[in-house]
């Protein structure tokens, strides 16, 4: 997978595949081209050039090709959930209505059944008392977790957090990391840009390494961790530890 913006090559030849139920998490210097990146697998971007696969299947090719469809956007995302860093809670809807949205609107459940699965989520993250509070009087961490269950409301094969502790203050990175922890235990496939080794160290199957819009090292995360192959690699990660 290629993507330019004008004369400015942001990725440069990505290739990865995610299995079910693997965590993959994507690590590397801001400006690397990770945040493009995730945009790209949801179609949020257009990609430049490249193909994707989704369940086995080819979604789609760029530059597109005359004899195929374009990808059928709508159903696409709504089996592929983001997490974005800055929450992007609709700010006129309580919790409990931004979680029902997608669900009612997208996948056509009925309001009791989405409202019973929404609640349900709100009681999992620890906020069932919050269900008729709105974005702007929760905190940070409060609204990102919320943002997660507005995701997996939509009950997802796939799910891409685009650094989703970068927003929050230093108290509140533990309580999202720990629901995030929760899911990967879970079995849920998920695709994390992080600047949280630790996080990535203790919950990632695998790690990608990516810079200047390419994949350094990718592969098992004891492996990198321990015995990264790229020089680079290293001196990444050596880094990102130190970060507070």
């Amino acid at each position: 997978m290629c993507k330019s913006f004008g004369s400015s090559r942001v990725l440069r030849g990505v290739d990865f595949g995610v299995r079910k139920g693997e965590k993959v998490c994507i690590v590397g210097p801001s400006g690397s081209g990770k945040t493009t990146l995730l945009r790209c697998l949801n179609l949020l971007t257009e990609p430049t050039e490249g193909r994707l696969y989704f369940h086995g299947a080819l979604l789609g090719e760029w530059p597109a090709a005359h004899h195929r469809p374009r990808p059928n956007l709508s159903r696409y995302r709504s089996r592929i959930g983001m997490v974005f860093q800055h929450f992007e809670l609709f700010p006129h809807l309580t919790a409990l209505e931004n979680i029902t949205l997608g669900p009612r609107h997208v996948l056509r459940q009925s309001a009791a059944v989405t409202e019973k699965h929404a609640r349900a989520l709100l009681e999992r993250i620890g906020l069932a008392a919050f269900a008729n509070a709105y974005p702007r009087t929760l905190s940070g961490g409060q609204k990102q977790r919320v943002a997660i269950a507005r995701a997996l409301g939509m009950q997802p094969d796939l799910v891409l957090f685009d650094e989703p502790t970068s927003a929050l203050d230093s108290e509140m990175v533990g309580e999202v990391l720990q629901l995030m922890t929760s899911l990967a235990r879970d079995g849920m496939t998920m695709v994390i840009v992080t600047h949280e080794l630790g996080f990535a160290r203790d919950v990632a199957d695998r790690v990608i390494v990516i810079e200047h819009g390419q994949i350094l090292e990718d592969g098992p995360t004891g492996t990198l961790f321990e015995a990264p192959a790229h020089p680079r690699t290293r001196e990444i990660l050596r880094l990102g530890a130190r970060q507070p």
